[in-house]
């Protein structure tokens, strides 16, 4: 769960600061890490909602790999396990 604290906490700032280069580096780190069975099944707890939601929809446009990166990852971690709205994630300050 360490290297995932960490990379949330980027993925936090990057709510605040778009870098796609820097998120380029956080989304595969995390498909990485998915190739783990075991960090494969924490992923699914502790995957920031902004990766899931359209939060850097924008960002990416314009980046096909790593639109496709993230599209693995979200396919490799699946739906968010029973988790509370926002418990495990990074949430990007939109009301709704």
């Amino acid at each position: 769960y360490a290297v995932s604290t960490v990379l949330n906490n980027m993925i936090g700032i990057l709510v605040l600061s778009p870098s796609v280069r820097l998120l380029k580096h956080i989304v595969r780190c995390y498909l990485r890490l998915s190739d783990n069975v075991r960090a494969r099944e924490a992923l699914r707890q502790c995957l920031p909602i902004s990766l899931r939601d359209e939060t850097f929809g924008n960002a990416l446009r314009d980046d096909v790999t790593v639109k496709k990166w993230l599209s693995q990852l979200l396919s490799a971690v699946g739906p968010p396990a029973n988790n509370p709205a926002g418990a495990g994630g990074v949430m990007d300050g939109a009301t709704g």
